[in-house]
């Protein structure tokens, strides 16, 4: 015989819970903010350069970006940076409720788009970091490849949920998905947020965009992605009904997405909207 579920202990699990989807809802956000700002930068810096046919103009923010007469690689990473944007903006949409329930016919063909998007870029970048001269070091080409990988095996297993109608796994792979293939972005703000927290650069060189801190934060971002932890997390406070633990994750996200939201904020006052002002 199970011992009865006292009211009180139905109130405190139902005030986690809460918590827990305020964090969330919280980080979903702030994250939708962030991509979307990213997205407008990338279309108004590579648009705005392209337009004028000022290309040399993209190796400012992306080293080896443009080759003078590579045409062929020039174009890999233009298509690169316009599906890089359909990432970021698309992401987010795929991932609100209300358009899966609402427009059911749009999620699902959103979904094969940034699905199909997502290895693309990821395979481009790959060919990107090795031969055409990347920045960083060793272990942060090594991360980067690392992630292709979960990107291109967790775009397969959301896809071959959603068509096998294991829509439950279906939803857990796609949101796998998101967070692996929003390593570039997590990178962005983790380091933007690194330079305001420290007033500048701090353990690394800026010349050669290396050192101990920049190396850490590939790995973590790309190789053993923080993200998924966090998600995994997410996943298990759904489920327990330890309230204790349900509190310390939802603390944890809010935490998590307080830092986001001053990477956020100095990505856009500091790099973004100074370069296509």
């Amino acid at each position: 015989m199970t011992e009865p579920v006292s009211i009180p202990s139905i109130h405190v699990h139902y005030r986690a819970q809460k918590l827990l989807s305020m964090a969330v809802t919280t980080w979903f956000v702030v994250t939708t903010i962030g991509q979307w700002a990213f997205g407008g930068y990338i279309i108004a810096f590579y648009g705005k350069s392209t337009a004028s046919g000022d290309l040399a103009k993209w190796n400012e923010v992306l080293p080896h970006g443009y080759v003078k007469d590579d045409w062929a690689g020039n174009l890999v990473v233009g298509v690169h940076v316009l599906l890089a944007a359909v990432l970021v903006f698309g992401g987010p949409l795929q991932l609100l409720p209300f358009v899966r329930r609402r427009a059911p016919l749009f999620h699902r063909w959103l979904g094969r788009l940034y699905v199909t998007t997502a290895i693309i870029v990821a395979t481009g970048g790959l060919a990107m970091v090795w031969t055409r001269g990347a920045v960083g070091d060793l272990v942060q080409h090594v991360s980067i490849s690392i992630q292709t990988v979960y990107i291109v095996l967790f775009a397969w297993l959301a896809w071959r949920c959603a068509r096998t109608r294991r829509f439950d796994q279906h939803r857990k792979w796609g949101l796998r998905l998101f967070m692996v293939v929003s390593g570039v972005w997590f990178f962005r703000i983790g380091l933007m947020c690194w330079l305001v927290l420290n007033g500048g650069p701090a353990g690394f060189d800026t010349r050669t965009f290396s050192g101990p801190f920049l190396t850490a934060l590939a790995v973590f971002v790309y190789a053993l992605p923080v993200s998924l932890g966090m998600l995994e997390l997410y996943f298990y406070a759904q489920k327990t009904k330890k309230h204790g633990a349900i509190t310390a994750i939802a603390l944890l996200i809010l935490i998590v997405t307080a830092l986001m939201a001053v990477g956020i904020f100095g990505a856009i006052a500091g790099m973004w909207l100074p370069r296509i002002g």
